[in-house]
């Protein structure tokens, strides 16, 4: 026996429906609180059964008795009027419930991209890096985490602070997502990189 409620409220599903009958509709699918008529023409039958105007206005209804609906929905077709063409591309949105996969890659790669570099690394080609061993880095001597940030950003340490902060800023416009069309794939580079030019910009080994 289900208990009452004691502030005496029956705040039940069935109790709502009975306080609520609008647009209730029964086992047949028919609308029992319509007061419309059918829609045919010629027809002066109770209007209970709704049906979709069109394919693209599938939220806009006529309004039909039993027998004229059932006609109307032996007539309906929801791709007539499609070329072929539409019709496969929509079979093809339908396989993946109109959410097609992103193309699987390296996302740092497709960073570089948007710069026209395929070779984000530059180990190949003409501006392959080449190890100019230690003593190239004889003549400037720099703690460890600004050489590290020097290879972050692919700055050279013969730069000035403005010409590693110009590189700085084109990494940010590839990998911040507020400049690259909301892509966040790149966040722990774009942290790394932050990370970086805070090493160099307070750094006294570079001039301003």
């Amino acid at each position: 026996m289900p208990k009452q409620d004691p502030f005496g409220f029956d705040m039940s599903v069935s109790s709502s429906k009975k306080k609520n009958p609008r647009g209730r509709r029964g086992m047949s699918g028919a609308s029992e609180t319509s007061t419309r008529v059918c829609d045919h023409e010629g027809c002066n039958e109770p209007g209970k059964y709704r049906a979709p105007k069109a394919p693209d206005v599938l939220d806009d209804f006529y309004w039909f008795c039993q027998a004229h609906v059932r006609e109307y929905n032996l007539k309906w077709n929801f791709f007539d009027g499609t070329t072929e063409a539409e019709l496969n591309a929509q079979m093809s949105k339908d396989k993946v419930w109109e959410r097609a996969t992103k193309p699987l890659g390296d996302p740092e790669a497709r960073a570089w991209a948007r710069l026209g570099i395929e070779d984000p690394h530059q180990v190949l080609g003409a501006n392959a890096t080449q190890n100019p061993g230690r003593g190239a880095q004889a003549g400037r001597r720099l703690p460890p985490t600004e050489r590290r940030a020097l290879e972050i950003l692919e700055a050279k340490d013969t730069w000035t602070k403005p010409e590693v902060r110009k590189a700085y800023k084109a990494l940010i416009k590839v990998l911040h997502p507020d400049m690259n069309g909301g892509d966040r794939s790149q966040e722990e580079q774009l942290q790394e990189v932050v990370w970086a030019w805070d090493q160099i910009k307070g750094s006294r080994n570079f001039k301003d």
